[in-house]
């Protein structure tokens, strides 16, 4: 499961949807729906929130947000409750380094094109965190 901290429009159309499968799935975890990846511990940020399922909703929302501006049809109405509480997560600038470096990996493995449009980029944070100074998050596992 990566549920990125990087924003949707960093994505290639495979991440984008991985990423709104996944973002589900930890829908799904938060909402004790599921048993599987219970543990996972990219997890572990959205349950330290006062409202989780809040949390994972506005995640989705910008996941939705991006899938809509480039012409994807991903279901709204599966986002069970978002919070609407934008810029509310804190993200380490160490994470989005280390997100963006894993990002630019996978891209110039499976997409050259959109490997070079990040090259050419500057990290930007998914809407629903905001940058802090630190080194990579304790959940990560590198």
């Amino acid at each position: 499961m990566r549920l990125w901290s990087l924003h949707p429009r960093h994505l290639d159309r495979q991440g984008l949807v991985a990423g709104w499968r996944e973002a589900l799935l930890a829908q799904a975890v938060l909402a004790g729906d599921t048993t599987g990846y219970r543990n996972h511990p990219q997890l572990e940020r959205f349950r330290a929130q006062d409202d989780p399922l809040g949390a994972i909703g506005d995640y989705l929302c910008g996941l939705h947000e991006e899938a809509t501006a480039r012409g994807y049809h991903f279901d709204r109405t599966r986002i069970r409750r978002p919070a609407g509480e934008s810029g509310a997560l804190a993200v380490t600038s160490g994470q989005i380094a280390h997100e963006w470096s894993h990002l630019g990996a996978k891209l110039a493995d499976r997409s050259p094109d959109d490997a070079q449009r990040l090259r050419r980029a500057q990290p930007e944070c998914h809407p629903l965190f905001h940058v802090v100074d630190g080194p990579i998050e304790a959940w990560e596992r590198p």
